[in-house]
C-alpha cells in the first residue's frame, strides 16, 4: 500500500458532480503532480483529502490508516499538511510568528525539544524557503511570492510526510520559481535542513506551470470532468493527445 491511497472518490455539489471514483496513490518520497483544466475537480480532490469536504462516495487511506472521516487538525497530526492558492496569513503578526502557529501544533509538538527551540525550528524553514531575512517583519509587507513561500514554511513547521501544494509556483518569478523548485526537490530526498529533519517529504502539487512541474514531479494525473483523463510519466503525459486536447489545448506545449 502507497503513503495515501484515495480510492473511488465522489463529489457532488448539487447538480455539479465535481469528481467521479478517483482513485490517487502516493508513495513514500514521491512527487505527484495534479493537472487539468480549470473545473477539472483539482481543488475539490485537495479538499476531500484534506478533510476540509467529505466524499459522498469512496475512501481515503494515510500510512494505512483509513482517515476518510478524521477532521483536518487530526491528518495533521499524522504527517499530512497543505499550502493553499490563496495565502491567508495572520498579516499584522511577525512573519515568524506565522510559522510558529504552525509550529506549536500538535505534530510540531511531538519531540520534547521542541517548545524551546521552536523559534529556531521556525526560523530554518523561513531559510529553506528564503525569506529568513523578513522574519522579523509584519507578514502584510510580503510580495505574493513571498507569501506563497511562507505558506510553505508553516506547512514544513508541523515536519509533514505528505505535502499537498496548490499552485506553489503562481506569483513567482522565473527565478523564484527555479530556486523553490530546486527547494522542493531537496525535501523530496530528505536530510537535515538546519534544525528542521525530513525523512523524505513526499508531494501531490496542483500547478499551471508545467514546464517546470515537469522537472520535477515523478508522475503526473491528469483531471477532466471530475475524472480521472491520464497518468504517467511527465514526458508521456506532454506527448498525449488527449491531454493536448483536454488541457494544453491544441498545438501547445508543456
Amino acid at each position: 500500500m502507497g503513503l495515501l491511497e484515495a480510492q473511488g472518490l465522489s463529489k457532488r455539489f448539487g447538480g455539479l458532480q465535481a469528481l467521479y471514483k478517483v482513485d490517487l496513490r502516493v508513495e513514500e518520497r514521491e512527487i505527484v503532480g495534479l493537472i487539468g483544466p480549470n473545473g477539472a475537480g483539482k481543488t475539490t480532490l485537495l479538499r476531500l483529502l484534506l478533510g476540509i469536504h467529505r466524499p459522498d462516495e469512496g475512501r481515503v487511506v494515510f500510512k494505512g490508516q483509513e482517515i476518510t472521516h478524521l477532521p483536518t487538525w487530526e491528518r495533521v497530526g499524522l504527517g499530512l499538511a497543505a499550502t493553499f492558492q490563496n495565502p491567508r496569513p495572520l498579516r499584522r503578526l511577525p512573519v515568524i510568528a506565522n510559522v510558529l502557529v504552525a509550529a506549536y501544533g500538535p505534530r510540531g509538538g511531538r519531540k520534547g525539544d521542541w517548545v524551546k527551540r521552536a523559534e529556531a525550528r521556525a526560523l530554518d524553514a523561513l531559510e529553506f524557503v528564503g525569506i529568513a531575512d523578513k522574519a522579523k517583519e509584519p507578514a502584510s509587507v510580503l510580495s505574493q511570492g513571498e507569501l506563497k513561500r511562507l505558506e510553505i514554511a508553516r506547512a514544513l513547521a508541523t515536519e509533514p510526510e505528505l505535502l499537498i501544494l496548490d499552485e506553489p509556483f503562481a506569483g513567482l518569478t522565473p527565478v523564484e520559481t527555479e530556486l523553490l523548485a530546486k527547494s522542493l526537490a531537496r525535501l523530496r530526498k530528505g536530510g537535515r535542513f538546519g534544525r528542521l529533519h525530513s525523512e523524505g517529504c513526499a508531494m501531490v502539487i496542483i500547478e499551471h506551470k508545467l514546464s517546470e512541474l515537469f522537472k520535477i514531479a515523478d508522475r503526473v494525473v491528469v483531471l477532466n470532468f471530475g475524472q480521472v483523463l491520464a497518468e504517467g510519466r511527465p514526458e508521456a503525459i506532454a506527448q498525449d493527445p488527449r491531454v493536448m486536447e483536454a488541457y494544453l489545448g491544441e498545438g501547445a506545449h508543456a
